[in-house]
């Protein structure tokens, strides 16, 4: 019996409804977390583990087997000298992107004040600032607690990496994260903040220029 065979069948709603039947895929706990996290493209089980802090490693298994059951993920076998085996989301699991900004932006009222208890990693803030950002391009973005990279306009593949941009970026944000948490909030959008002086702003590319204008 294959590994896909093997796993306990998808539960439903049973209900001919679009969102009921979105939900029966998407609606267990941690599938969109992992989605977020594989919007960086491919990615080892380890690297998720580490980036998902509070999963079980059952937990995150089961869930990356359903969702290539569902057609959200596909698994691969780096070539040597990887020879590590990468999930990456498919044209399916991609087009979640939306989804995501639309319930980052609905939750942005629950967020308030960081609590002691959360955990924060530099590249959770890029889904937020690639929601406030306009145009096409490489942004590369500096906070104290890491670096992040933010492709503008991409229709295919990540649509953000974790760490310094792979190339000269069309234009570097450095910012506290004070100030990335409140726009992450709503309370602040990029222009005001760059306005403000609150983000630097350096680059020739059309995003930097655009900023610098605004």
């Amino acid at each position: 019996m294959s590994r896909l065979r093997r796993m306990s069948p998808r539960r439903s709603y049973d209900q001919y409804c679009s969102a009921a039947r979105a939900l029966d895929v998407v609606g267990d706990r941690w599938t969109l977390l992992i989605v977020r996290e594989l919007l960086a493209g491919p990615r080892r089980y380890t690297d998720l583990h580490a980036d998902l802090p509070g999963v079980s490693t059952d937990v995150l298994a089961s869930r990356l087997k359903d969702m290539e059951r569902d057609g959200l993920t596909t698994r691969r076998r780096l070539p040597p000298p990887g020879a590590a085996y990468v999930y990456e989301l498919t044209g399916r699991g991609r087009e979640l992107l939306p989804v995501l900004q639309a319930l980052g932006r609905w939750g942005q009222a629950e967020l308030g004040g960081r609590r002691p208890t959360d955990a924060v990693r530099a590249h959770w803030f890029a889904l937020p600032l690639l929601r406030a950002l306009q145009g096409e391009g490489l942004v590369e973005v500096r906070l104290e607690e890491g670096d992040f990279h933010l492709y503008l306009g991409t229709e295919d593949g990540p649509v953000y990496g974790d760490g310094p941009a792979p190339a000269e970026p069309d234009a570097r944000l450095v910012l506290d994260t004070g100030t990335c948490m409140a726009v992450g909030r709503g309370e602040l959008s990029v222009r005001e903040a760059v306005r403000a002086g609150r983000i630097e702003v350096t680059g020739d590319g059309t995003p930097a220029k655009a900023l610098r204008e605004g």
